[in-house]
């Protein structure tokens, strides 16, 4: 078996082949399309997509057409040929017709068009041609259908916001007035909620700022009451020094005048007496 591979790779590329739906197509279809596409070192990978009446019938209707669909694999990097309106079901002779050494899809069971809950891959697996490929966790068609549908009124008024009419959009005229209603609301809400976080983080600036301010002041609390201190005691200082040098120059100036005025007082004290004998001698 091993040297059968060796040769068809060596001799030309191994030719297999991937289906499916492939609705919305997305990063999970392009991740089991690259897995195929690796499977082998010089893989041919052919893709079959099976078109909106066989889909409609045997799944359920998709978003996008058989075109659209056709379309968007043909744009995939790992996809050498695409095969339009695939069968839902494989046959020996479809193999056949297109040289198919190997199928490849994830291991999850898929209904066959009997009813009776067969695998549509039972065949492939029973002759070995079967590939397992893994499923990407967290998206699928079913996925981000759920979420369209989840989200549907915004993506409608962002359609009508757009310019569809909601006739285009399936919208009744009472239903799109009150989604304009509800969206106003909305959108009023958001912005009440935003500008309160705006104030609440002005709040929080200024309450930092305050508590900076205060642990601030109270860590040069002592340093600033000591230099206060300082200064007025220098300044009590020179105050007290300059009423007390007024003091003693007012006292110096009061005594040095007392002495004054006892000199003068000498100086024009006479005697009566004297006057009287120098009278006398001259009679």
């Amino acid at each position: 078996m091993m040297e059968d591979q060796k040769q068809t790779s060596e001799e030309r590329p191994v030719r297999v082949y991937a289906d499916g739906i492939y609705d919305l197509f997305h990063f999970g279809h392009a991740g089991s399309l690259e897995q195929a596409k690796k499977l082998f070192p010089n893989t041919y990978l052919l893709v079959g997509c099976c078109n909106d009446e066989t889909t409609h019938n045997y799944k359920g209707k998709t978003v996008m057409t058989e075109k659209e669909r056709y379309e968007s694999l043909r744009h995939c990097r790992w996809v050498d040929e695409v095969i339009p309106d695939a069968p839902w079901v494989l046959s020996q002779e479809f193999l056949d017709k297109h040289q198919i050494d190997y199928v490849a899809h994830d291991s999850l069971p898929y209904a066959d068009a009997s009813g009776s809950g067969k695998d549509v891959y039972d065949f492939v697996k029973s002759v070995g041609k079967f590939k397992e490929t893994k499923r990407t966790d967290g998206i699928s068609t079913s996925d981000i259908i759920m979420r369209i549908v989840k989200d549907y009124n915004q993506y409608v008024m962002r359609n009508l916001d757009r310019g569809y009419t909601r006739k285009e959009l399936g919208v009744s005229y009472v239903r799109e007035k009150r989604l304009r209603v509800n969206m106003g609301l909305k959108r009023l809400r958001e912005r009440v909620k935003e500008h309160q976080e705006k104030v609440g983080e002005k709040i929080q600036i200024v309450t930092k700022t305050a508590t900076m301010r205060r642990n601030e002041w109270v860590e040069n609390a002592d340093r600033l009451v000591a230099g206060f201190l300082e200064r007025f005691e220098e300044g009590f200082h020179k105050m007290g020094t300059a009423i007390r040098d007024r003091i003693q120059e007012r006292i110096r100036k009061r005594q040095f005048g007392g002495l004054l005025y006892e000199e003068d007082d000498d100086d024009e004290f006479y005697d009566d007496s004297e006057d009287e004998r120098n009278d006398e001698d001259e009679e």
